[in-house]
């Protein structure tokens, strides 16, 4: 079935990537599509349609960053990965937050992403303590929307319409977006967070991500996206959390990782060689399997360095408390390892 700008691929154009065995039964089929390349852009493996649009959700995150320091934010350290981040809400990450709304002059209040309660215990049990309830700093995205208010701050833009499509900010990540993925975005919709989304391929985005793990290596390169590649590795723990998975991946095997809702994961390593894929029910429990593997079979990571990694981060199948089984990889999947 043909696909047009106005919805992803369907069913027919997928590949079975992953699935979930219980007691020696197939429980669950995770179908979806991903891409891998190569160091120099070039497809390596193509599994399901690799050309139909996704909204890239929060994979983004490094561009929209890339667009706010090109505005003028002088985004350092940890600042920059949680401008990058889909953070738990540790006191950490708020901390880090909080010192970016001071320094572009802006405060929680105006912060357009939600208000939750932070995935992390001990910071939400403090919040419970302390009677402040559900806050707006505590949202994954909200490093992201720091920098945001930040960038108006500098350029003296609208600040109250941060988040409109035709806001000059928006617009140049837009532009940060297509340069980098190397294709016009598809179409613009509104993320979990407010804030503006793009729908673009998988080999776009996996091609982005190419170029923003090149860019240390690269003195040609952008020097922005450069510091977003070096500080999402330094600060490994601000753009997830301790022991979440784009954070163990990072730490453990100088890997970026970023992970977007909906089943959307992309992973490049300093070489260039990356990976994006698309779960295509939204579920994400079997992406760091897939995209890891397929890094594997490319040549472009450690086997023993992998299977280490994995052992930390695939959520183990439970029955009673016990294992009764485990996610395992989609045919597709296991005949690029012969």
């Amino acid at each position: 079935m043909p696909h047009t700008s106005q919805a992803t691929f369907a069913a027919e154009s997928a590949v079975e990537l992953a699935v979930l065995e219980r007691s020696g039964f197939i429980e669950s089929r995770h179908i979806g599509s991903a891409v891998v390349l190569s160091g120099d852009g070039h497809v390596v493996t193509a599994l399901g349609d690799v050309t139909a649009p996704v909204f890239a959700r929060s994979t983004l995150k490094p561009f929209q960053a890339l667009a706010t320091m090109r505005s003028g934010v002088p985004l350092r350290g940890a600042q920059v990965a949680l401008a990058c981040a889909s953070h738990v809400g540790s006191l950490e990450h708020l901390d880090v937050v909080e010192g970016m709304l001071r320094a572009g002059g802006s405060t929680e209040a105006q912060l357009q992403c939600p208000a939750d309660w932070p995935q992390d215990e001990t910071a939400r049990n403090w919040l419970v303590r302390t009677d402040q309830g559900k806050r707006r700093a505590a949202f994954n995205c909200s490093g992201k929307h720091a920098g945001f208010l930040w960038a108006c701050t500098e350029n003296e833009w609208n600040k109250a319409g941060y988040l409109e499509p035709n806001h000059p900010l928006q617009r140049l990540v837009v532009h940060v977006v297509e340069e980098f993925t190397g294709e016009r975005v598809a179409h613009l919709g509104t993320d979990g967070c407010g804030a503006p989304v793009a729908a673009v391929s998988l080999t776009g985005l996996a091609r982005a991500y190419s170029r923003l793990a090149k860019a240390p290596g690269d003195r040609h390169a952008d020097a922005r996206a450069a510091t977003i590649a070096t500080s999402m590795l330094d600060y490994p723990w601000a753009v997830q959390g301790q022991g979440q998975p784009n954070t163990v991946v990072m730490e453990e095997l100088d890997v970026l990782a970023k992970g977007g809702a909906e089943g959307v994961l992309v992973m490049a390593a300093p070489s260039g060689a990356s990976v994006a894929l698309k779960m295509l029910d939204g579920n994400a429990r079997a992406a760091s399997l897939v995209a890891l593997t397929l890094l594997t079979a490319a040549g472009a990571l450690e086997v023993g360095k992998v299977a280490a990694v994995l052992d930390r981060i695939v959520e183990p199948v439970l029955g009673g408390g016990r294992p009764v089984g485990r996610l395992r990889l989609g045919t597709p999947v296991m005949a690029l390892l012969d």
